[in-house]
């Protein structure tokens, strides 16, 4: 029984953690410039385990009881994320992007993990998914096996951050071309745009 609750969560987990596209493109950037990975990949894992353990925990319910809430979340993330995706569109137009581009060098850790936790919590997504979601799917397995599943959930967060922040580096090869970063940095602004657009135009529920 708790093998199965464990491998259930692992692979809920891992598919509802590797689609929030926003916090991944951001990871992603931070790993190939190998700055501050071990804060951004921490922090992470962290807020992901945090709102897994408030969903098996019951907190799902109280989420999606608060429609206000997530309507504040929706528009703030869509702000945030628009934000960012023309501040990632300034630097490919000014080349400003690369291994050690000078906006970015500037940044402190503490401005990293602010972004970060911004890409994490501001996403309504991220509450529907993890804490409503996995918390109900936790609700299959009585007494001890809701946590069992849990720490599968929480495992595949771990793995995933942990490969996604430190395995960009296998990346460095293609992205040491100035144009490889104007072509990332352009992919993500559309990317972080059109998911402002949908939060904005898609009712939270």
């Amino acid at each position: 029984m708790f093998s199965t609750a464990y491998l259930a969560g692992l692979g809920a987990g891992a598919g509802l953690i590797i689609a929030i596209g926003a916090q991944n493109a951001f990871v992603l950037r931070q790993g190939l410039q190998r700055r501050h990975v071990g804060a951004v990949v921490l922090v992470c894992i962290v807020a992901d385990i945090s709102l897994i353990l408030l969903g098996v925990a019951g907190i799902g319910l109280m989420v999606k009881e608060q429609p206000g809430l997530l309507q504040w979340l929706r528009f703030a993330g869509a702000a945030f994320l628009s934000a960012y995706g023309v501040f990632a569109l300034r630097r490919a137009w000014q080349g400003e992007s690369g291994l050690q581009p000078t906006g970015e060098a500037a940044a402190s850790r503490g401005r990293v993990v602010l972004a970060c936790l911004a890409f994490t919590l501001l996403n309504p997504h991220v509450y529907l998914d993890t804490v409503v979601l996995l918390g109900s799917l936790s609700t299959h397995y009585d007494g001890d096996g809701r946590w069992v599943f849990a720490g599968g959930a929480a495992t595949a967060s771990v793995l995933w951050f942990l490969a996604l922040g430190y395995g960009a580096r296998l990346l460095l090869p293609v992205f040491r071309s100035p144009l490889a970063w104007r072509v990332f940095d352009v992919a993500v602004a559309v990317f972080m745009l059109t998911l402002a657009a949908l939060l904005i135009l898609q009712p939270m529920g």
